[in-house]
């Protein structure tokens, strides 16, 4: 699989803009393109820029889907979105873009027992995106809308969290819903005792 690996973390579920200008990935582009659905992976760079190669890569990734593009200039944007996770079996050539052998990481199953904790977890999600923001600025409002599917909403707060790119690698690498609402919460709940929160047991 082509790959493009980024100074952040993509989501299943999550659009990744993009702004494409180096030959590599200009050449990626016209390659994948011949196919339907157009596809690449996106992983962190774990050591290393974005630009130039010879960075370090993580193992675990997801797959961005071409939804839209266009040409300004010398540059192409386009826009994806993430469909499924993987992980990296190997790396091949660079030459003349970085390729990967990669397998599908299962989806992990929703089941309605969750649905309370998701319900917990969101109001703690833009709890926080809504204190945060008035200090930082961030990507995400606190009144983002999510998916109507609710394993597509776990992986969407999990990417609309405030969180460092680390953080949100260790929720990508979840293997249940669970444990990815539950690591979501904690790590919301540390960044707002930072920022002068309570903790949600500690609200009336």
């Amino acid at each position: 699989m082509a790959m493009f690996p980024l100074g952040s973390v993509l989501f299943p579920h999550m659009p990744l803009p993009l702004r494409v200008f180096e030959p590599r990935y200009l050449a990626m582009l016209g390659a994948i393109l011949q196919d339907e659905p157009a596809e690449f992976g996106v992983v962190l760079i774990e050591r290393g820029q974005e630009v130039g190669g010879g960075d370090a890569r993580v193992d675990i990734g997801t797959v961005a889907q071409v939804s839209d593009l266009d040409t300004a200039d010398e540059t192409v944007l386009v826009l994806a979105q993430g469909v499924r996770r993987i992980e990296v079996v190997s790396w091949g050539d660079d030459d003349p873009y970085p390729r990967a052998e990669v397998r599908d990481l299962p989806d992990p199953p929703w089941t309605a027992e969750l649905a309370p904790l998701l319900e917990t977890t969101e109001r703690l999600v833009r709890r926080v995106i809504k204190r945060v923001g008035e200090f930082a600025e961030l990507r995400w409002p606190a009144d983002v809308g999510l998916d109507d599917d609710p394993a597509a909403a776990c992986w969407q707060l999990a990417a609309i969290a405030p969180l460092g790119e680390l953080d949100q690698l260790d929720l990508l690498r979840s293997t249940d819903l669970k444990r990815l609402l539950e690591r979501t919460a904690e790590l919301v709940t540390d960044i707002d005792e930072v920022y002068g929160g309570t903790r949600p047991e500690e609200e009336s």
